[in-house]
């Protein structure tokens, strides 16, 4: 069985490496989703939909004079796609339209569509932010109820579903946290976000959820593979008859990933940036 560390022994990542300016979509590095789905126990059919919504904010490229364009680039890959796009690869990529010249944004934002949609191997939706519209992206923090002063000692520091606990009525809401740390796989820097957990069933121990998930302190993990484990470990063990897992991760490199898995709202929510990020 291919591991994560086969998949990426040619990536990028952890690498030292050159920063290109000149346009090259071979800088693009795919790792399949389905290992990491088989850990966790995802085979065949999903058992959520959604979407790994990026932001990246370090976009330039020049216009057929040669004038410096700037835009902030947003990206939706389906939590369907058979593979993911390493982060360090696709900042590399964007890197790369520096000194290239364009028609106009459109033909930018199509590349990138054709680009990374072919390295995921589906349909990629792209929006590119002119300045002009910098001022009016709205920011808001994730909407729920926070967890996080709940009265708990924490000593968990690996993922451990053990930790999670739910009975009694049935209710619907949704819980928040900003206190969530993960560790990149590769590098071992760590990523940070602010989660939120909407679900319908058993009433969810609300001590029990922030000690799960601060136990993903040390683990090694991607984001979106992260979002999914949460979503299958809650989903299993807190037996909800409807779940939604959001995740907005602080940026790295001038990139913010989102991840959305759901089996209740298959839509992705609005792309609201979030204050931290």
């Amino acid at each position: 069985m291919t591991t994560l560390q086969d998949e990426l022994a040619a990536a990028p990542l952890g690498h030292a490496t050159d920063y290109p300016d000149t346009y090259d979509a071979a800088l693009l590095f795919a790792v399949p989703r389905a290992p990491q789905r088989e850990e966790i126990g995802i085979g065949g059919e999903l058992p959520f939909a959604g979407a790994d919504v990026w932001n990246a904010y370090e976009l330039t490229w020049l216009d057929p004079r040669g004038k410096p364009q700037v835009a902030i680039a947003s990206f939706v890959v389906p939590a369907s796609s058979p593979a993911i796009v390493e982060s360090k690869s696709v900042k590399l990529y964007l890197g790369s339209f520096a000194q290239s010249r364009y028609a106009d944004a459109g033909a930018v934002a199509d590349a990138i569509g054709r680009d990374i949609g072919g390295a995921v191997d589906a349909p990629v939706r792209v929006q590119l932010i002119a300045p002009v519209d910098f001022a009016r992206q709205s920011l808001a923090p994730l909407a729920g109820t926070s967890i996080d002063a709940a009265d708990t000692d924490c000593a968990t520091w690996e993922v451990d579903p053990r930790l999670l606990a739910a009975g009694g009525e049935a209710v619907a809401e949704t819980l928040t946290s900003d206190l969530f740390r993960s560790v990149c796989p590769v590098t071992g820097q760590p990523d940070y976000a602010s989660v939120a957990v909407a679900y319908r069933g058993p009433r969810i121990d609300r001590a029990a959820l922030l000690r799960y998930l601060v136990s993903y302190r040390q683990h090694a993990g991607f984001h979106e593979h992260c979002v999914e484990r949460i979503f299958v470990d809650v989903k299993s063990v807190c037996r909800c008859e409807a779940l939604t897992v959001h995740a907005r991760f602080t940026r790295r490199g001038g990139v913010d990933i989102n991840p959305y898995r759901t089996d209740a709202d298959a839509r992705v929510p609005a792309n609201v940036r979030m204050p931290r990020q």
